[in-house]
């Protein structure tokens, strides 16, 4: 197996309120976008990236459509890249649910979902499968999706145990990993912290 480039990227800002849930429901991005996908672009071909994956989301896929014309990648739409699903929880202030099931989510991530929406564990399993596809493949890719599975993805190509309830990479930022046959298996993101950068900010 040859090593190969991992770029993770969040989507730039978007236009919803401080506070608001909101996982697969589609929002729009803020204005100034198109300068953060400018520095992408020199992140991407300086890592050599010849392939985009996208989640379907308008927040992903219209970065990833400008970005992978500029940078000159390969464009994949990939469902498994999709936020989390909130399910009634989409729209809603996190001040205005449950504080019970809140409570509940927090003890028990893997297993728990908000009413009509999807478990932690649903979402490991399709960000587990689509990371295995990646490692198999062996392209130097770059990921354009969200706070959850890019908390998932990030723990898997640092080797780090991932953490369902972790800090998310700020929106607009940019994680490059160099995945090998051996990672450096660490065992917390605070430990793989002290060996890698955290992320770079794509804003020029």
């Amino acid at each position: 197996m040859r090593s190969f480039p991992v770029l993770l990227v969040r989507h730039a800002p978007v236009q919803v309120a401080q506070g608001v849930c909101y996982g697969r429901q589609d929002v729009a991005l803020s204005p100034g976008w198109e300068s953060i996908v400018s520095g992408l672009s020199v992140l991407a071909k300086g890592a050599v990236c010849q392939v985009l994956y996208s989640s379907p989301a308008q927040r992903c896929w219209q970065m990833a459509l400008r970005l992978a014309q500029s940078a000159g990648m390969e464009l994949r739409v990939d469902h498994r890249l999709a936020e989390l699903d909130f399910g009634r929880w989409e729209g809603i202030r996190w001040q205005d649910i449950d504080r019970a099931l809140l409570d509940e989510w927090a003890q028990n991530p893997e297993g728990f979902a908000p009413p009509e929406g999807e478990s932690g564990q649903d979402l490991y399993q399709r960000i587990q499968s689509f990371w295995r596809e990646v490692r198999q493949r062996e392209e130097n890719v770059c990921v354009l999706s969200h706070g959850g599975p890019l908390r998932l993805l990030s723990a898997f190509a640092g080797g780090y145990k991932p953490q369902l309830l972790a800090p998310s990479m700020p929106q607009g930022f940019a994680r490059l990993f160099m995945v090998e046959e051996k990672n450096e298996l660490v065992s917390t993101e605070a430990d793989f912290l002290k060996h890698y950068k955290k992320e770079e900010p794509c804003q020029v």
